[in-house]
């Protein structure tokens, strides 16, 4: 099956290149949408190999990624591989992902950086587990860590996806198309690749109480 990483990024330069090399062992195109950076992502990405889009301005992960998504479906991909530009995700664990669709026995494989011995801090925990009970409250679905990135759309996924949340909440809208579309879902223990970027990064959008507010606000007047 014709498989396609989609990878937003935004501002990544410095990283993006590297991803893009290391999920090209494992898929057949790799998609980068460049959202409205200012530095030299776009040229980065193509220099590695990548497919690029490019929003004018940013518009948001979730916009970002969906822009990924439709690409990867006129590409004609059967499978999708979504993961972040920031190097935090490692495209080794690509495989174990893709196995529970490739055995038709998910729709959708999440990873979990919890499953394994992880030393993610303890803010870190705390927001994913904010995350988690809101993304249970809106969706009615426990993922264990659905404000994760990375993740594999199968066939049914891939054909029936749409999100409609421009910035990070698109990561509860994605579970709660699992609820309305019954898919099949797998979570898969994944390493995580903190350091000192990553964690300043992730701090940065602790405007969790924003967020919050629309993922339930939407999640009612949907």
């Amino acid at each position: 099956m014709r498989i396609i990483a989609v990878i937003p990024a935004y501002n990544e330069g410095k990283r993006v290149g590297k991803v893009v090399a290391e999920a090209k062992k494992y898929v057949d195109l790799v998609v980068v949408v460049n959202d409205g950076s200012t530095d030299d992502t776009a040229k980065s990405a193509e220099k590695a190999g990548a497919i690029v889009l490019t929003h004018i301005e940013n518009c948001g992960a979730g916009a970002a990624t969906m822009t990924g998504i439709d690409a990867a479906r006129e590409l004609k991909a059967q499978i999708i591989v979504t993961l972040d530009a920031d190097e935090q995700h490692n495209s080794d664990d690509i495989p174990a992902l893709l196995k529970p669709i490739k055995e038709d026995k998910a729709d959708i494989a999440f990873a979990n950086r919890f499953g394994l011995r992880n030393n993610i801090p303890f803010i870190r925990r705390l927001f994913n587990g904010l995350g988690n009970v809101i993304t249970f409250v809106a969706t009615g679905k426990w993922v264990r860590d659905s404000q994760c990135g990375f993740k594999v759309f199968g066939p049914k996924a891939v054909r029936q996806i749409d999100l409609r949340m421009s910035g990070y909440e698109f990561c509860t809208e994605i579970v709660r198309e699992c609820t309305q579309h019954r898919w099949r879902v797998a979570e898969v223990p994944a390493k995580v690749l903190y350091s000192e970027y990553t964690l300043a990064k992730g701090q940065s959008f602790a405007n969790g109480v924003r967020t919050a507010l629309k993922i339930l606000l939407r999640s009612f007047l949907r």
